[in-house]
């Protein structure tokens, strides 16, 4: 049985990267979230940096003109798109397309499902944010993409992973249930390393860590800062409402943590009507990879 993420000791926590290869951080996307990330940064070397790796060059482009995003005329080319997207949000752009990139290994169809899904995920989490006070929509689309990063990784590195996935499925057992009994580390603690190796803020690694704790709304804010705790809500309310809207199983959140993020989040049912109205339509205009 793997330990809890909030009882990891340095032993441990070298046993979990010693089991699973975590991929480094790319050195363009480095520089990108370096120049992105300063008070004054210089939009001309963020666009050439971006414009120099064709996969991010095409998702900038994609994002800007997707239906959360974009407005009036289509973008046709990075600088377009960062002028439409803000540097924060192209640090976004940056990050989905080399994580993407950065775990191989794997059937291409179920990498392309895996991706799709968190694409589509992220928008749903960002949508949501919009609607909830304080609650960053480029940050909580950044956390949604990231949060199950490490099921890849997982996939890759244990042979029964897959059978043990879609056991989940069948019988609705939840995830991380699944990963304590079968493998000795579970993809949220996975998922917290790659962030921190990735140099993403300390709090989306915090909120990965403990995404699927049951009393995560529980713990005081030393544990699990308030701000953590909303990116893990926004994300399970989207997670719930893309399993209705789809129609499969929802073996990641289940109705307990959803009613209390609901809960955390202070919305009501008349909101979530028109949230789910609002996710529906947005993955019904566009395709998200």
């Amino acid at each position: 049985m793997s330990p809890s993420p909030r009882d990891l000791n340095p032993d441990e926590l070298q046993k979990v990267l010693a089991t699973v290869d975590i991929p480094a951080c790319p050195t363009f996307v480095t520089e990108a979230m370096n120049e992105a990330q300063k008070d004054e940064p210089d939009i001309r070397r963020l666009a050439a940096i971006i414009t120099n790796d064709p996969g991010m060059s095409a998702a900038a482009v994609k994002l800007a003109n997707s239906p959360i995003y974009g407005g009036g005329s289509s973008v046709s080319g990075v600088r377009q798109a960062i002028d439409r997207l803000g540097t924060r949000n192209i640090v976004c752009v940056v990050v989905a397309s080399a994580l993407r990139n950065s775990i191989g290994g794997l059937p291409a169809a179920w990498l392309d499902g895996f991706w799709k899904r968190a694409g589509q995920l992220a928008v749903a989490a960002s949508l949501i944010a919009r609607r909830v006070y304080g609650v960053s929509p480029d940050a909580a689309y950044t956390y949604a993409l990231f949060h199950d990063a490490a099921i890849p990784l997982m996939m890759k590195r244990f042979p029964d992973y897959g059978k043990v996935l879609e056991r989940c499925v069948q019988d609705g057992t939840p995830i991380v249930q699944a990963e304590n009994d079968y493998f000795p580390c579970t993809h949220p603690i996975v998922g917290s390393l790659l962030v921190r190796n990735w140099g993403l803020p300390a709090i989306l690694g915090q909120a990965i860590r403990f995404h699927h704790e049951l009393d995560a709304y529980d713990l005081p804010d030393r544990t699990l800062p308030g701000g953590a705790l909303a990116f893990i809500a926004v994300t399970q309310v989207a997670e719930h409402l893309l399993a209705e809207i789809q129609e499969g199983e929802d073996i990641e959140v289940g109705h307990e943590l959803f009613a209390r993020a609901l809960d955390y989040l202070g919305l009501s049912v008349d909101d979530v009507d028109d949230l789910r109205q609002r996710v529906s339509g947005a993955l019904g205009e566009a395709a998200y990879a």
